[in-house]
């Protein structure tokens, strides 16, 4: 896709104006360190998508292609459902695998957006930044694109060969061949690596993973206004001494009109309690034991500084989503924003053993606890102490988070 800018609104007017202006100039400073604005670089809301290359069209039956797992039940889209912001849409905490048992070790995120992502590297003041999947492992879309087939708890092929055994005979497998050549599936090697290109031009060129059609898009493009509730939302969640959630996903435009993608793209220790209904998330070292550290030359005391750490996820259509955090701890987006605010204040109503009683606080890693985040608002609060968002107000920032749902309509 092709997408143009959207320029800066025009200078306010009316009070709602100067209350807009107020909310999103509120200081976006905090977690990201030096990182990246977490603006997208295109827009692309308005234009029409063009059509897409014969490469993308292929990535589109991939995709929903279910027959390409070992037993023929699993699709990329099974677990990433356009439908649902290309995220799961059903009420499990980590998706079963192609074999209906195998339970997956993380949530499985949502897959928009993603075109602004790039691959993993350490900013120059120390703050990991970028890759793909929670722990940064994959350096683009077509590596992430990979791995689903090969993993065990997804799509469970052997390798490279047994997914191109099962291309080649596809309805769609003539399309593949006039595109990458008669004999591409005698080379089982170069016919998976363009299923992961083509996955990854579908991605790009579909303008549904990055639509921006929510109703905050349309408020910053001067078509509809935010309710008081959302407004308020808004300036607490971009205030640096409330919600400070803009720190990590900022929700302001950039400089040359481009629209928030909602997160910075770096990685942060929050120290999420553990699942106890989901077994395979314990102890989940996060980004200190992913291959995207391979290769860097890190100390052991630098490496064991980032265990706990994890991909600061897009907001946009988080209202949406089913499952929370890397281990889906979470189920409800109004307990998320809870838990946020009150995990230091009250760290014995999250932090529970197995038979529900008060657990030691970062309960998931605790030998890596101080690694966590307890500077920044909302964590800097003493045990026992008010927390940053009192009732009313967490109420206010899932209101405004509401309006981040693509396919909003007035």
């Amino acid at each position: 896709m092709s997408p143009g800018k959207f320029a800066p609104l025009s200078r306010p007017r009316t009070v709602f104006g100067r209350m807009a202006a107020l909310a999103l100039a509120v200081g976006l400073s905090g977690c990201g360190g030096g990182g990246s604005s977490g603006a997208a670089s295109t827009s692309g809301a308005t234009a029409e998508a063009a059509s897409l290359s014969p490469m993308a069209q292929l990535g589109e039956k991939i995709f929903r292609d279910a027959s390409l797992s070992a037993t023929g039940r699993q699709s990329c889209a099974s677990c990433h459902d356009p439908a649902n912001a290309h995220a799961p849409s059903n009420h499990l905490v980590v998706q079963l695998g192609d074999d209906g048992s195998s339970v997956g070790g993380r949530v499985a995120p949502s897959m928009r957006y993603l075109i602004y992502n790039q691959a993993f590297r350490i900013e120059a003041d120390g703050t990991p930044t970028g890759g793909f999947f929670w722990d940064g492992r994959a350096a683009s879309l077509a590596e992430q694109a990979k791995g689903p087939f090969l993993n065990p708890k997804e799509m469970n092929q052997r390798d490279a060969e047994a997914v191109v055994r099962k291309l080649s005979v596809a309805t769609y497998a003539a399309e593949f061949q006039a595109l990458f050549g008669a004999d591409i599936f005698t080379r089982p090697d170069d016919a998976f690596r363009r299923v992961a290109l083509a996955l990854q031009a579908y991605q790009k060129e579909d303008s549904e993973f990055a639509p921006f059609s929510s109703k905050y898009d349309a408020f910053l493009r001067g078509q509809t206004r935010l309710s008081d509730a959302e407004l308020r939302g808004l300036a607490l969640f971009n205030s640096t001494t409330k919600g400070n959630c803009a720190a990590c996903h900022p929700s302001a435009m950039g400089r040359d009109g481009s629209f928030p993608l909602f997160t910075d793209f770096s990685y942060d220790a929050l120290g999420v309690p553990r699942n106890q209904s989901a077994p395979s998330t314990w102890g989940d070292l996060g980004l200190c034991a992913s291959a995207a550290l391979d290769g860097l030359n890190l100390s052991t005391t630098a490496r064991e500084a980032l265990c706990g750490k994890f991909k600061v996820p897009s907001l946009r259509n988080v209202a949406v989503r089913q499952a929370y955090f890397h281990n889906g701890r979470f189920t409800d987006l109004r307990e998320v924003i809870t838990f946020y605010v009150q995990r230091d204040a009250n760290p014995d109503t999250w932090y529970l053993d197995g038979s529900g009683a008060a657990d030691v606080k970062f309960n998931d890693l605790p030998a890596y606890a101080a690694n966590v985040n307890t500077t920044e608002a909302p964590y800097n609060r003493s045990l026992g102490g008010t927390p940053a968002l009192d009732a009313a107000e967490i109420e206010d920032v899932l209101a405004f988070l509401r309006t981040l749902t693509d396919g909003w309509t007035p």
